[in-house]
This record gives structure tokens, sequence and C-alpha cells, in this order.
């Protein structure tokens, strides 16, 4: 009897999912988070008998045959990216972007990160930064002396300075979109790395080259489903009281043949 480990298989995966609809509901006010989905694929099938087989020497087949699945794995954990609804702040260095696109910053090991959380700050030297004071790139510095600070949607960041009447421009903020954005790395605080399966950065203006134009004084709120994932939760839940059922169910057969005289 195969039903033990395929049960054993099956409470694990619905362990596995519960545990991604946990973090997706953990993350319901993280700026810029993207719900993750987990998917499953059946495992290897123990054939009894194979379908196409010959059953005769007379050119007959077996039709079906007799394939006995061991269970279940999972395939991989899918980050759905789809627009989170834009919150105003008001504050002039909160930046959303509406559309596809990252925001490109240096991390301390010397590597790029990414993120779609554009709450910036300015750091001591007056370069926009984020709130764990990576630089966003390429370094843009605004005078501290500046009465007012814009950010238009094409990305250019306009400064006023005490004194002049025109808006100075003192750089300009690229955003960086992948072939396939699912296959980024997280490596936790909102920033996502690149890999082999995401392909290479490829920087643009926003709303530019399929990039999304800039949104000044909103944030990007996370795109989870609360109602969504607190049925999934409900799902998840009675497939794990299942699969356990199925355990149960075997060991009493166990004991019935043990007790058989």
């Amino acid at each position: 009897m195969q039903s033990l480990s395929i049960a054993t298989t099956g409470m694990a995966a619905q362990q596995l999912n519960v545990e991604v609809i946990s973090n997706n509901i953990a993350n319901i006010n993280t700026t810029g988070y993207k719900q993750q989905r987990a998917e499953f694929q059946d495992l290897l099938y123990e054939n009894l008998r194979r379908p196409g087989a010959p059953s005769s020497d007379a050119d007959t087949i077996v039709p079906a045959g007799v394939q006995l699945g061991l269970g279940v794995k999972t395939a991989a954990v899918y980050r759905i990216d789809t627009q989170g609804s834009l919150l105003m702040t008001e504050n002039p260095l909160d930046l959303a972007i509406e559309g596809n696109g990252y925001f490109p910053i240096d991390l301390p090991d010397g590597t790029v990160g990414y993120t779609r959380a554009g709450s910036f700050q300015l750091n001591a030297q007056g370069q926009i930064v984020t709130a764990d004071g990576h630089t966003l790139q390429p370094g843009i510095i605004v005078d501290p002396t500046a009465t007012d600070v814009g950010v238009n949607a094409s990305g250019e960041v306009l400064v006023k300075l005490p004194g002049q009447t025109e808006e100075q421009i003192v750089g300009q903020i690229q955003l960086a979109n992948f072939a396939n954005r699912a296959g980024l790395e997280a490596i936790g605080d909102n920033i996502f790395k690149e890999t082999a399966a995401s392909g290479a950065a490829a920087l643009s203006n926003p709303g530019v080259d399929g990039a999304g134009p800039v949104r000044q004084g909103f944030l990007e709120a996370s795109n989870v489903n609360v109602v969504g994932e607190l049925t999934n939760m409900i799902t998840a839940q009675r497939a794990y009281e299942m699969n356990s059922k199925v355990i149960q169910t075997t060991d009493e057969m166990y004991s019935a043949v043990t007790q058989m005289r």
C-alpha cells in the first residue's frame, strides 16, 4: 500500500501552501509586495500495466493500462506581478511605478538591487536613498537649500532654488525591466536581485520601452487580495485534513490485516 507515503506528500504540500498564504497575509501592508502562489506537480507513476503495451500476439494493445500515482511535489512558488493600488501620501519623495519596472539601487556588496517600494528619502549628502540608505541609481543629488522637489511622470527630478523662478533638472530616474519578472530572486527588505531566469535588466526612462510612468506623492500598495487568501487558506486546511484522514484510514486497514486469524 502506497497510501501512507502518498498522503504524506499531500500533507507536506498543503503545509507549504499554507506557509505561502500566511506570508501573503502577513505582507498585506508591505509597500510594493507581490502576492505569491504555490504550484504543484504529480510525482512519477508506477506502471503496473503500461498503456499501449501489446496484450497478445494478435497485435492487440492495452488501451488504458494501470498507472499508480505516487503523490505530489512542489514545482514552484510563483510571484503574481500584477499592479497594486496607488496610495496617495503627498510626500514629494514617495514614488510609485504605474506599470512595469523596478527602481535600481546600490547594495552594500557592490551589486545592484531592484525594488518597487518607492518610499525614498534624502541622506546627509542630499542623495535620494531608500529607508535603509541604499542609493537610487543613477545617483541624484538634491541641493539642501531647495524649496521644492518635483518628479514628473518621465522620471525627471526638478528642484526650485531660493531666488529662482524656474525649476532646474538635477537628475533622471531610470527603471529596470526584465523579460521574466517572476525569475527575480527576493532577498528581503523589498529588494530583488537579477538571476539567469529573469534575464538581464533593461534600463529605460519611465514611460518608455514598456516601463511605466512614475507618480510622485504615491506609494504602490501590496496586491494581495485578502478575501481570496482567506478562501485559499480554508481550502488548504481542508485538503490537509483529508490527507491526514487517508493516513488514519490506512492505519486502520493495516490494523484490520494484522488482527486477521
